[in-house]
């Protein structure tokens, strides 16, 4: 089944609350295999299954992040020695087993990476997600297990999993989708630069080709690399336009240099909320950054006159950008009540068939 990471989120933390809410014992669901090119977001999406599970339940979900590309066998078995009258071999429980089995506790291992570990090592792994044990050791009650790896076709280093073993474990494709990653990005802090130039060009998300021999091209988990440096590093786009070729590739770099020229072109945030200007750019790609900024702006926290002059600018939207603007805005809940007194606002708000109560208001 190909799913996006919000889907896979979704479905995955579902199941889990379900199952904890009924009592049912977590050994009885199937380990889950996610499928998946590089950079798609499977590690992302796993943290957010344990956020999930926690706020459903209550519980503490703790995830332990086994990168099996770095394990030797013995790094999932543990070390042998001697038992006390040194006449038999124990092994020494591996860090991983480590886990706190108590009710108020979901723990959640992650074993990332299972199709590019050696053979030797997923001999292991495969154990742990069939029978929840390795040798002598055994994942606590209270546990859960997601495993995750490149397909083969990604051209990445990756095994084919044997038949006989694919048929026990319920598996999942995760595939990028720039609407749910959207969704994802305007609460992760993702710089406005690269979110405004992904919602103007949501296929730049993923330009992962299986046969091109670049080492730098465009997923989601390169994209937070390029908006930390924006965010960490500096915002001009031009000052570490190196830096960003190095994590999505020469020809996406260019086109996000260009795209960001747009910034540079835009009224003044002051200028919109305060009601000084009514200068409005023209060109699709300028009034897409626009509508981020306005929104980002908006977020900081304004009073209800800033808010009231925002939205008489945006009148003079084209309808479909004003439209993003008002979705944005009305998650935004110290602004509200000024949006509910704005007629404009209100028809669009009564068509979309939402309901004031809905919002406490």
């Amino acid at each position: 089944m190909r799913l996006t990471v919000s889907q896979t989120v979704a479905q995955l933390a579902g199941a889990y609350t379900a199952l904890i809410a009924k009592g049912v014992p977590l050994k009885r669901f199937p380990s889950v295999m996610l499928w998946g090119a590089p950079g798609v977001g499977k590690s992302q999406g796993v943290r957010q299954v344990a956020q999930k599970i926690e706020k459903a339940t209550g519980k503490k979900a703790v995830v332990t992040d086994v990168r099996l590309l770095l394990f030797n066998p013995v790094d999932l078995r543990g070390i042998p020695t001697a038992n006390a009258d040194r006449t038999l071999a124990v092994w020494l429980k591996p860090q991983i087993f480590q886990m706190d089995p108590s009710d108020e506790v979901v723990n959640l291992l992650f074993l990332d990476e299972i199709s590019a570990a050696p053979p030797s090592v997923q001999a292991s792994a495969y154990q742990i997600t069939l029978d929840r044990t390795v040798g002598e050791h055994r994942l606590p009650e209270n546990g859960l297990i997601i495993a995750a790896g490149n397909r083969v076709t990604d051209r990445s280093v990756a095994y084919t999993m044997p038949k006989a073993l694919a048929n026990r474990l319920c598996h999942i494709e995760v595939i990028g989708e720039a609407e749910s990653w959207q969704r994802w990005a305007e609460g992760a802090g993702i710089h406005p630069t690269v979110r405004s130039f992904l919602l103007r060009y949501p296929d730049r998300l993923m330009r992962f080709e299986s046969d091109s021999d670049g080492l730098a091209f465009a997923t989601p988990r390169s994209w937070e690399m390029v908006s930390n440096i924006l965010n960490d590093v500096s915002s001009d786009v031009k000052a570490v336009f190196p830096l960003i070729v190095g994590c999505v590739g020469e020809v996406t770099a260019y086109e996000l240099l260009e795209w960001n020229r747009a910034f540079d072109r835009l009224p003044s945030m002051n200028e919109i909320f305060a009601g000084c200007t009514h200068q409005m750019p023209s060109r699709p790609e300028a009034i897409y950054a626009l509508v981020t900024q306005i929104c980002d702006y908006a977020k900081q926290g304004i009073s209800l006159a800033e808010a009231d002059n925002a939205l008489r600018y945006l009148e003079n939207l084209p309808r479909e950008f004003r439209e993003r603007a008002y979705e944005e805005l009305l998650k935004i809940a110290p602004i509200r009540r000024s949006l509910i007194r704005n007629d404009m606002y209100n028809l669009w708000f009564e068509r979309s068939g939402r309901d004031w109560d809905d919002y406490g208001l």
